[in-house]
């Protein structure tokens, strides 16, 4: 069961472009994302939809458009300021501490929110508040019995997992997954479909994603991006069903 979206806007592009030299990777994009909704960004290789994630995210300042997270302009802030407003994210390849345990790589998060720098020298283990925030997270995502255990030590699925968890460590409403499922086996994908249901409810998610099948369990709409234009908006029911989004990125898949 998916999360109930309201009518407030969550996130909202408007207009946005995006271009390397001559060549202009998006073009207007214009997409407004319902607060509480899942919502998935799909579409063929070299669509634009990891520069679209890069924009959101502030890794990129748009070359005209502006992009609003609960009504405040964020195009081209940093990636801390757009998080401090409220947005976290994950990446396409695991981005976690491999030499710190999985407490730790949670904990720097928690921190971050408290606005409480790591260092070597101070008493984190005795901050208490701080250690049962991390230990609350490490247990929605599952990680208890691997806590101690470096992150680097993990499965991948595992890893992928532990980095949901430092999304959640923000206190982000608003969360970026950029194909949380790749790579992982049927089994592996099935808990993750498990585990981000339970971790984003009641928030809103933006997800990129290639499997069908995950769209279909886990998002209420999916917008399709091809080179750079959003073609299509609509639940996931009607987009695949939808004779343009066959045409332009189902394809091969559609016609068989």
């Amino acid at each position: 069961m998916t999360a109930t979206p309201t009518t407030q806007t969550a996130l909202r592009l408007a207009a946005i472009t995006m271009s390397f030299g001559p060549i202009e990777v998006i073009k207007g994009v214009n997409l407004d994302i319902r607060a509480g909704e899942r919502h998935a960004v799909i579409g063929p290789n070299g669509a634009g939809k990891s520069t679209l994630f890069n924009l959101i995210s502030g890794m990129f300042a748009p070359t005209s458009g502006e992009i609003f997270l609960n009504g405040n302009s964020i195009a081209g802030l940093s990636p801390h300021l757009i998080n401090r407003a409220g947005l976290a994210r994950s990446f396409q390849i695991t981005n976690i501490f491999h030499r710190m345990s999985v407490f730790e790589n949670l904990r720097i998060g928690v921190l971050a929110r408290h606005g409480v720098r790591y260092g070597l020298f101070r008493p984190v283990a005795g901050m208490r508040q701080v250690n049962e925030e991390t230990a609350e997270v490490l247990a929605r995502v599952g990680l208890e019995s691997r806590g101690h255990d470096l992150a680097g030590d993990l499965t991948y699925s595992e890893q992928r997992a532990l980095e949901i968890g430092m999304t959640l460590t923000t206190g982000a409403e608003v969360i970026l997954l950029d194909e949380p499922t790749a790579g992982m086996s049927r089994e592996e994908t099935e808990k993750a479909i498990e585990l981000i249901r339970t971790v984003t409810e009641g928030k809103t998610l933006l997800m990129v994603e290639h499997d069908m099948g995950v769209v279909f369990s886990l998002c209420d709409r999916v917008s399709v991006l091809v080179y750079g234009d959003i073609i299509a908006t609509d639940t996931p029911e009607r987009i695949s069903a939808n004779r343009a989004v066959q045409e332009a990125y189902l394809g091969e898949e559609a016609a068989s």
